[in-house]
Parts: C-alpha cells; sequence; structure tokens
C-alpha cells in the first residue's frame, strides 16, 4: 500500500494555503480552480493537458494556473508524484500585484509550465516557510519577490520603477532595525516607517544596501550573538537575548553567516584565549 501525504497548510499572514501531495498516482480529470495556483514537482513526471495543450512536466518544473484555467494530468513514469504549491484568491493576489506594480490589477500568467525554473526553489523555501509558521517577515518578504518575478517574466505587467534614491528613509529603516533587532519585527511596520509600500521598500532597501532587509536584521542578530558569545554568555541565552525564536533558527542562521554553530564558534574562541593565557 503506497504511504500518501496530503497536506494542506493555511497561512493566517499572507492569507494564502499551501498544499503537499507526496507519494500519490491519483489522475485528475479536466478541471480548474477559482484560485491562482502556483507549484512545482519535487519527483515524479506528469501528463499534463492545459486548455487542448499538452505538456510533460518533471522534477523541478514550475506551474502556473490562472482562476478558470481548465487542466487534466496524470503520472506517466510509473512513480508516485511529490508535488508542493501555493493557492491565492484573486483577491489576495489583486492586493499583492497592487504593492508590486501600483496597479488595481490582476495578472494573467501566458504559461501553465517553465522549465527548469530557478523559482521552483524560491517557491520551496516559501512553502517550507508556510509548513513551519515562520512568524517573521522573511516569509513575506520572499512571498513578495515571488509574485514580483512571476509578474515580471510571464505577465503584461510591470512592477513599479525604484530608480528614485530614497537614502533618509532606508537609513531610517537601518537604525531602526538595529535597535529593535530583539522584537518581533514586521514588514508592516518597516513599510509604516519608511513611507513607503512594503514592495518598493523591498526593492529599493536591497538596491542601496545590496542586502534584504530580513538579512540585515538576521546579520544584525547574529552579530550580537557573537558579542555575547564572546562574553561568555550560553548560546541558548545568546539566541533569547537577540530575537531568535528558538535554539534551532538560532543555530542556522549563525553556522550560515559565520560557518561554524554557536557552540563551534564559543569552543574555539575559548580554546584561543587559553592558550594566549598559557603563553
Amino acid at each position: 500500500m503506497i504511504n500518501e501525504i496530503r497536506t494542506i497548510y493555511l497561512d493566517p499572514e499572507l492569507n494564502i494555503e499551501a498544499y503537499h501531495f507526496k507519494g500519490i498516482m491519483q489522475k485528475f480529470p479536466m478541471h480548474f480552480h477559482e484560485h491562482y495556483t502556483i507549484g512545482f514537482i519535487e519527483s515524479g513526471k506528469r501528463y499534463l493537458v492545459y486548455k487542448d495543450k499538452d505538456y510533460y512536466v518533471d522534477s523541478g518544473d514550475l506551474i502556473v494556473f490562472n482562476p478558470g484555467d481548465s487542466h487534466a494530468c496524470e503520472q506517466i513514469d510509473g512513480k508516485t508524484l511529490d508535488f508542493r504549491c501555493i493557492h491565492i484568491k484573486p483577491e489576495v493576489m489583486k492586493t499583492a500585484v497592487f504593492e508590486i506594480t501600483g496597479k488595481d490589477d490582476q495578472p494573467y500568467f501566458m504559461r501553465p509550465v517553465h522549465y527548469n525554473s530557478e523559482l521552483s526553489s524560491c517557491l520551496r523555501d516559501l512553502h517550507h516557510m508556510i509548513a513551519e509558521e515562520e512568524k517573521d517577515f522573511k516569509k513575506e518578504e520572499l512571498y513578495l519577490f515571488l509574485i514580483e518575478e512571476l509578474i515580471r517574466d510571464y505577465s503584461g505587467l510591470n512592477p513599479l520603477n525604484s530608480n528614485q534614491e530614497l537614502t533618509h528613509e532606508i537609513k531610517t529603516v537601518c537604525d531602526y532595525l538595529e535597535s529593535h533587532y530583539i522584537s518581533n519585527i514586521t514588514l508592516d511596520e518597516l513599510s509604516g516607517l519608511a513611507g513607503l509600500s512594503k514592495y518598493h521598500l523591498l526593492r529599493t532597501f536591497t538596491r542601496q544596501k545590496g542586502i534584504s532587509p530580513y538579512r540585515y536584521l538576521e546579520t544584525i542578530r547574529v552579530n550580537r550573538a557573537k558579542e555575547l558569545l564572546e562574553q561568555g554568555i550560553r548560546p541558548i541565552d545568546a539566541a533569547f537575548q537577540t530575537g531568535f525564536s528558538d535554539q534551532s533558527h538560532f543555530n542556522h542562521f549563525f553556522k550560515r553567516l559565520i560557518g561554524l554553530t554557536p557552540n563551534q564558534y564559543r569552543k574555539i574562541l575559548f580554546e584561543d584565549i587559553k592558550k594566549q593565557n598559557l603563553l
């Protein structure tokens, strides 16, 4: 008997649904959805019929359906399907589009399949964050960047022009992040502080600083944690005092930026201090 996983995660912050189907062989007849579907194949090969056109979809391929697009699919390689997707209601997509383009409009995505798309990894990360019930604004940041890329590359809409320099606004946001890094900061807070739409803030900040707002916050937290570890503070206390939600997140971000876990960093640091004291 095939072990199937059919899971739906509801994200109340983004107001979208994330689906995970794993280990299924089910054939889906011709049907349509009333929402946008953006998904990717983790494993398994599917034959897709979309508006009377045939497609063969494989691992790493991105699938994008508009509301009302009729489609059917079935497995063709004898193996089970592992598929992840998000569902976005038209009114929720419209809100995101207004953030990104400044237009009160809905996108129409021209093609249903995008082979070996780099956006599949972006969607995978977003899906994982929704499943893990992440609260940091990194999730919303990633969501808006994903929708922006889809709009830019696959629809007739254009994102806002972010060429205007807004150094004062971005400096204000940087100062806020540096002084409130322990807090649970939201993108809405930063947007209101800068007087910019969330999308415009993300794009302008990233262009001027060379790093996204969340990565900037993450770097501040890790740097402050390093200072605490150097003072002899335990990693679990350093995590709590620098705004990380738990020890696991702290270890992950610290190692990604420093190349060592907090414990490894602390151990090496104090072994070096002992050596110096013996000289």
